[in-house]
């Protein structure tokens, strides 16, 4: 097996912006313009490619309208198993990001993971979900209660961080130990909220786990909340932190880089930071 991986991140505006019109017809309008976008990045040779946050609609928490409660499926579902068999045909793993029903009343915001046959791996539920203004998250998700799984693909093994997740080390530190070589984190944010943070913390998690991050964010003002732009700007980090490839503020589309693991092991030798961990000093961690 190769030690270089090529992977891919889609970034995607919302082409309907129009609250009268039904969910359905929003989610499936994404879902649509998306596919061109995949079948690109599969023509490209992607092996490994990851969707926005909620990729098959808008980001609707800045309402609180429930009508977007139509917008959940089970995970695996319909949609995610229609992502993943396109994704099949160029033997390309895939991270489909939606928002789950798990049962009645209890909804996640979660990723999908899918191996390059369109294997089912598993899937990985957001952990950290924001109340502030804007982004009303608490009024659909519940904060995620599978830990912090990573994904055996037939490229690499991976993990999946979901938008504010971001801004916590603590879970990005689990990726790694429990075997992360590629950490995606599908998000929606927007300018003046987190911008000036955005090219700092997840490259400081890719050095300081020693693993690569590929960070996708959708594009566009959405309507009717306009609560800022998305400012797109994807991108992916290597294990020293450095950009490996970035995406444009405002155009559609998808980011691709090859990514060689054996990086990995090179920057794990020279900094040490799993074997000089002290587990045993942490405990304020746990008791706070």
């Amino acid at each position: 097996m190769s030690d270089v991986v090529r992977c891919g991140l889609i970034q995607c505006s919302n082409p309907i912006n129009d609250e009268s019109r039904p969910v359905a017809e929003i989610v499936e309008a994404m879902v649509e313009k998306h596919i061109p976008l995949i079948r690109q990045a599969g023509e490209a040779g992607v092996q490994i490619l990851c969707l926005q946050e909620i990729f098959n609609g808008p980001y609707f928490c800045p309402s609180q309208d429930a009508r977007w409660y139509a917008a959940a499926e089970s995970v695996p579902g319909p949609t995610t198993d229609r992502i993943a068999k396109i994704c099949a045909e160029y033997e390309m793993a895939v991270v489909v990001p939606v928002y789950e029903k798990a049962m009645r009343g209890v909804y996640y915001n979660t990723c999908a993971v899918y191996d390059a046959d369109g294997t089912y791996l598993g899937k990985y539920r957001k952990q950290h979900i924001p109340q502030v203004a804007g982004f009303w998250e608490k009024f659909f998700f519940r904060p995620g209660d599978g830990g912090y799984p990573v994904f055996k693909t037939r490229y690499a093994t991976i993990g999946v961080y979901i938008c504010y997740d971001r801004h916590f080390p603590e879970g990005a530190r689990c990726l790694g130990l429990n075997g992360a070589e590629i950490v995606f984190n599908p998000s929606a944010t927007v300018a003046g909220l987190s911008q000036y943070l955005w090219k700092l913390e997840q490259p400081a998690h890719a050095v300081a786990n020693g693993y690569y991050v590929g960070a996708i964010n959708r594009v566009g003002t959405e309507g009717p909340w306009n609560i800022g732009k998305f400012y797109g700007s994807s991108y992916f980090a290597n294990p020293r932190g450095q950009f490996v490839a970035e995406g444009s503020e405002d155009n559609d589309e998808v980011v691709v880089a090859d990514l060689d693991l054996s990086m990995i092991d090179e920057v794990r030798n020279t900094w040490q930071f799993y074997r000089d961990r002290r587990p045993d000093a942490y405990d304020e961690i746990h008791n706070k």
